[in-house]
């Protein structure tokens, strides 16, 4: 399979998606039916995007409700459900059930799987208890549950195949991401980074469940499974123990890195991508150095986990801007030279593009022109700061010390982009990106360590840029050029996954409850629907018995949302998102709901 696959050629934008199914047979073979959504963000090269054209920019004005399913659960719904040969495969937050439904019968329940967890690791969650979905493979639905179990379970009879535990919520390792199925392994992240864990990426034997490797994000080059001379960032091999060396002591041992986002295969290259998050503790006083490798974009072999380049964004973070979002996949003509380029919209506020096969770093440009903490990105190859980013001292959480207030840093702490995953068309060549335009105030603290306890070490509050009224922009971002095409404002952030279409249309959710529709070429708003809740949850798209839907959860919630879903009322609270968000409570509430939209012809035929 190995020699196949490196033979195989990628040729235009599309053919990541083609290629990437290779790397399991029987994703393969549903996968190029667009009539399914069989992985998480659609596909290994996080396209968000689907060859359906039966709703159009024409007619999606049109589209109305067909059916609704309630999860029951009334806390945050990120994520969103797989459709597998007229299955769809429904999930909720804590605690994690998975519901299989009919879609010949409008969401008739197949089989639910409630697993039993104790409570106790709720209060252990960061921001809130979400979680991000399922995957697929083998003829089984992989979950990854808050306190860290990984189920794997019969996909026709919703039975238990086998379970492993990926960490331990005593210790404050919890689980939010969903896996990603490449060749035959399970890939499984893990959060907890506000509670001092250390963070690593594993992987399961998808046929029982045993651990096959594990490569943590801090530490010993053994431990990182980095080989010092073959591993390289921007071109250079990082060295001996380069982790080690960017930490005072021990520290590392509670460093953070913690890999609860997206994950993305390129099967010709043969090499998996995720990003690792915010180094522990929040107040940078106590972590002096790099603190590598926090903040790094990875390029692994999904063999046995080797390392083959990695590029850290944020060295010595100084405001929990984690690098944990989406790696998504395609070629790009930049410069005249076609390059199988890799996009990151960092937390930081600023659009990476890189060379996915060698690491080097092509464009870095801000997709939010409120971005302030940093003025650029180094992009001189010759400068001993090549590739860092240009700190401006006065938004340095540094600045006097600890205990002192630093106000109007842009982005916030959840970022100009959190988890929320953008979309991609081949159609426009445009990323469509959900974002936040929040801005804050920190100050630092001095914090002590004790397992399983709180370890942030920061008081934060968020508001708006000045000058502004609204918290969210929906982009189009031209990433060869780094440079936005249009971009919509929205009230409050756009905390849900966007989903590109042949039909010439992008869809996305706001923190309202709205599904919105535009034109993928000129942002135009082409529809709007109030579901029952705020949207955190992706967009989704499939097709059944010659019908095309749109199917989203709603269910308001996620970090933004976390005053509303766990009753917090103090600004400062929910790590700060609690005041900024305050204005959301007029608009929706608690809910959880899955919607499935249609054309009205679509809804004669269904009944």
């Amino acid at each position: 399979m190995r020699r196949i696959l490196s033979a195989a050629v990628l040729v235009g934008v599309t053919s990541i998606t083609t290629q990437a199914v290779f790397a399991n047979e029987e994703l393969a073979k549903m996968a190029e039916n667009p009539k399914n959504w069989v992985m998480p963000t659609g596909d290994y090269a996080n396209h968000r995007y689907s060859e359906l054209d039966k709703i159009t920019a024409d007619n999606v004005g049109q589209l109305q409700a067909a059916w609704t399913f309630s999860t029951g659960v009334l806390r945050g719904h990120e994520g969103g459900p797989l459709i597998i040969d007229g299955v769809m495969y429904v999930h909720a937050p804590f605690p994690n059930t998975v519901y299989a439904l009919d879609l010949s019968q409008e969401g008739k329940i197949i089989w639910k799987y409630e697993p039993k967890q104790d409570p106790s690791v709720i209060p252990v969650m960061c921001c809130d208890t979400v979680n991000r979905g399922v995957a697929y493979g083998d003829g089984k639905i992989i979950l990854n549950q808050a306190d860290t179990t990984v189920v794997a379970l019969d996909a026709k009879t919703g039975e238990v195949l086998w379970q492993a535990k990926n960490g331990d919520p005593s210790k404050g390792e919890t689980a939010t991401a969903a896996p990603m199925v490449v060749k035959d392994k399970v890939i499984i992240g893990i959060s907890g980074a506000e509670f001092g864990v250390r963070g690593h990426l594993s992987a399961y034997n998808l046929s029982d469940g045993k651990l096959a490797w594990r490569a943590y994000s801090v530490g010993p080059d053994a431990e990182m499974l980095i080989d010092p001379e073959k591993t390289t960032e921007l071109g250079k091999p990082v060295g001996q123990n380069s982790s080690l060396e960017s930490w005072e002591g021990d520290q590392w041992k509670i460093g953070g890195g913690t890999t609860w986002g997206w994950y993305s295969y390129d099967p010709e290259l043969d090499l998996i991508y995720y990003g690792t998050g915010n180094p522990s503790t929040w107040n940078p006083a106590q972590r002096p150095g790099d603190n590598k490798y926090s903040m790094t974009i990875f390029a692994r072999d999904p063999d046995d986990g080797q390392a083959k380049w990695l590029y850290q964004m944020t060295p010595h973070d100084e405001w929990d801007y984690d690098g944990v979002n989406e790696m998504i996949l395609t070629d790009l003509d930049i410069g005249g030279t076609n390059r199988k380029a890799l996009v990151h919209f960092d937390r930081n506020g600023f659009a990476y593009t890189l060379d996915r096969a060698t690491g080097e770093l092509l464009v870095a440009k801000k997709f939010d022109p409120a971005v302030n903490w940093a003025s650029e990105i180094d992009m001189d190859k010759s400068s001993p700061t090549y590739g860092r980013p240009k700190v401006v001292a006065q938004y340095s959480t540094h600045q006097g010390g600890e205990d002192t207030n630093v106000q109007g840093i842009c982005p916030a702490a959840l970022g100009t982009k959190d988890q929320q995953p953008a979309a991609f068309s081949p159609d426009t060549g445009l990323f469509y990106v959900p974002t936040n335009h929040v801005c804050m105030d920190y100050e630092p603290f001095r914090v002590s360590y004790t397992a399983g306890q709180p370890y942030v070490g920061a008081t934060l509050s968020m508001y708006p840029p000045k000058g502004d009224t609204h918290m969210g922009n929906f982009v189009a971002w031209d990433a060869a050029k780094g440079e936005a095409v249009w971009s919509l404002p929205e009230q409050f952030s756009v905390w849900s996954g966007a989903l590109a279409t042949k039909g010439g249309v992008v869809f996305y959710g706001t923190l309202e409850g709205y599904l919105k529709a535009v034109d993928a070429k000129t942002g135009k708003e082409l529809y709007k629907f109030k579901t029952p809740s705020g949207i955190i949850g992706n967009v989704t798209t499939y097709e059944h018995a010659g019908k095309q839907y749109i199917a989203v959860l709603s269910g308001v919630g996620g970090w933004a949302g976390i005053g509303l879903a766990a009753g917090l009322t103090e600004p400062t609270a929910g790590l700060g998102a609690v005041g900024g968000y305050a204005a959301l409570s007029d608009y929706t509430a608690l809910g959880g709901q899955l919607t499935v939209f249609g054309l009205p012809e679509q809804l004669t035929s269904a009944n």
